[in-house]
């Protein structure tokens, strides 16, 4: 098993020994974690909310695949169910097997498990008169080891031609969004890798520990206010309890900051980038068949490298932190969701970075009212449909929130939001429709956003990673402030699934995008075609 791990594993291996010592019950539920695919989780919605035989945590991921089909059931035996049974033709040979209907390397024994796929990403696209396209060798291993232990592997070369504000966001933040640090590859190109793994142990009903470097999310929405997989991968320890209906998670992570590219002349030149910490704590709990709640909070803080009075997992962190004399960052937060009949979720979340009362009643628009709503509504089979999913959600977020006196401890990691991509100071609203009909996949998306950027050398509150004493004023805060921009995406793609084990697919596309204020009307429309696989999330509704 080769598990691609960066920062500190020494102290991560150490605290999981720990915690396995601490545990000797008999394994009861499987390990093995379902990947984070929104789109799958669409396809998937109706099992994963709506399972007469338990109530799901579900705004907390990665899942765990033996609590969204019956627990007989592998991920393996999940995709399949979406899809038509393969025909025998399909299976005549080995080539026509590995293509259509088995992994690369597939091992499958009453005591272990072990996987291992070649994941293409070959693109060929046009925008305007530029020719675009994306070369990404990917290989992704996986495996269980009775039904205790669990692990995931990847790594991911690429090279590619992308559309203008992709590539001009790129080379801007010096990271590819969601995927890492950017190099030049000829004039305009980029050249980057990824890579990650996780390992999940649960030696008993009640609790599984994770080792990882790789991404997490918290919600029920397409995205989401608290922690998202918007960033790069980075590395973890968590600890998800069950009891009943509740669940605890408390996850230490590390962090890097490269928004100053300082390392070479202030640090050395081979001195690593400057790291940053977080403990996260959720607590979920099913009040009710149908009425879902969580409670969450983040604690960001720079230079120390653990904090042990955040540490406890019940205890609150914001009074700990005030305690200590510590200027360390929080950030608290809702999430909540319904269901409605038996296949529509209405969901919300609610995000406090700082507050006051006095000045929220005021409505003054100050600026220490930094916070964030999400609302939504999701159905699954809708209109009685087999296959047709859709998902419509709005989010708002006051300027400078997430950011802090420093960048060090601002919600970020690697030049990006762990929350939601735009930043703060915006509003969203967007619709998601998808169908699958055989063996076709339809996905439709409809993206309007408003947003404030800065300008002329001042902060206006949506770069989270400047200073919030820069802030343009107190008083008269609000949404969309400064170069007020509005932002239009529309996204299509058609798919033909060839292999639903890794999601293999020949897939269509077409994107406009157009981005319009007082200075600029820039529309861009891309057409591309690929055959491509895996089940990643990358973002590129910008």
């Amino acid at each position: 098993m080769v598990l691609l791990l960066k920062g500190k594993p020494a102290l991560y291996l150490k605290l999981l020994v720990l915690l396995v010592i601490i545990s000797t019950s008999q394994g009861y539920t499987q390990s093995q974690l379902f990947p984070l695919g929104k789109d799958l989780q669409l396809k998937l919605g109706r099992s994963i909310y709506f399972d007469s035989l338990r109530r799901n945590h579900a705004s907390l991921q990665s899942y765990f695949t033996s609590e969204i089909g019956s627990d007989s059931l592998s991920q393996d035996s999940l995709l399949k169910s979406l899809y038509p049974e393969r025909k025998a033709w399909q299976r005549k040979n080995w080539i026509f097997r590995k293509l259509f209907t088995e992994h690369l390397i597939e091992v499958v024994n009453p005591d272990y498990t072990f996987n291992l796929d070649f994941i293409p990403d070959f693109q060929i696209g046009k925008q305007g008169d530029n020719n675009l396209w994306l070369n990404t060798r990917g290989i992704e291993l996986s495996g269980t080891i009775g039904k205790q232990f669990a692990f995931t592997s990847y790594f991911y070369e690429n090279q590619g031609q992308f559309a203008d504000y992709y590539t001009a966001y790129s080379f801007t933040n010096r990271v590819v969004p969601g995927q890492g640090r950017v190099r030049a590859y000829g004039d305009t190109g980029l050249d980057y890798n990824y890579s990650g793994g996780s390992i999940s142990y649960t030696p008993s009903k009640y609790v599984n520990f994770q080792l990882g470097y790789d991404k997490n999310f918290i919600g029920d929405g397409y995205r989401s206010l608290l922690l998202s997989d918007n960033a790069f991968n980075y590395p973890f320890v968590k600890v998800t309890a069950t009891l009943g209906q509740v669940r605890f998670m408390a996850m230490y992570a590390q962090f890097m900051d490269i928004y100053e590219d300082r390392g070479h002349e202030e640090l050395g030149l081979d001195s690593p980038y400057p790291k940053k910490y977080g403990i996260f704590h959720y607590l979920s709990w099913n009040a009710t068949r149908r009425l879902s709640l969580g409670f969450y909070e983040n604690v960001m803080w720079y230079r120390r490298v653990f904090e042990f009075g955040y540490i406890p997992p019940l205890v609150f962190s914001r009074p700990t932190e005030f305690a200590n004399g510590s200027p360390d960052k929080v950030v608290m937060g809702l999430n909540g969701s319904y269901k409605i009949a038996d296949r529509y979720v209405a969901y919300g979340q609610f995000i406090l970075n700082e507050f006051s009362v006095s000045d929220l009643f005021a409505g003054n628009g100050s600026w220490k009212n930094k916070y964030g709503m999400q609302g939504g509504i999701k159905g699954f089979d809708i209109f009685k449909v087999s296959g047709l999913n859709a998902q419509l959600e709005m989010n708002r977020v006051r300027p400078y929130t997430y950011s802090a006196l420093e960048h060090f401890k601002n919600y970020g990691h690697y030049n990006q939001p762990l929350a939601h991509p735009y930043g703060a100071n915006f509003k969203e609203y967007l619709a998601i429709a998808g169908y699958r009909y055989h063996n076709f996949d339809l996905r439709v998306q409809l993206t309007a956003a408003t947003y404030g950027l800065d300008v002329n050398g001042l902060n206006y509150g949506k770069n989270i990673y400047l200073p919030y004493d820069t802030r343009v004023s107190d008083e008269g805060n609000f949404i969309g402030q400064g170069l007020k921009t509005n932002l239009l995406f529309a996204d299509v793609k058609l798919a033909y699934i060839l292999n639903p084990k890794n999601n293999l697919r020949i897939e269509l596309g077409y994107a406009h995008r157009n981005e319009k204020n007082s200075l600029k009307n820039d529309t861009q429309q891309i057409v591309n075609i690929g055959l491509k696989a895996s089940f990643r999330n990358l973002y590129s509704d910008f």
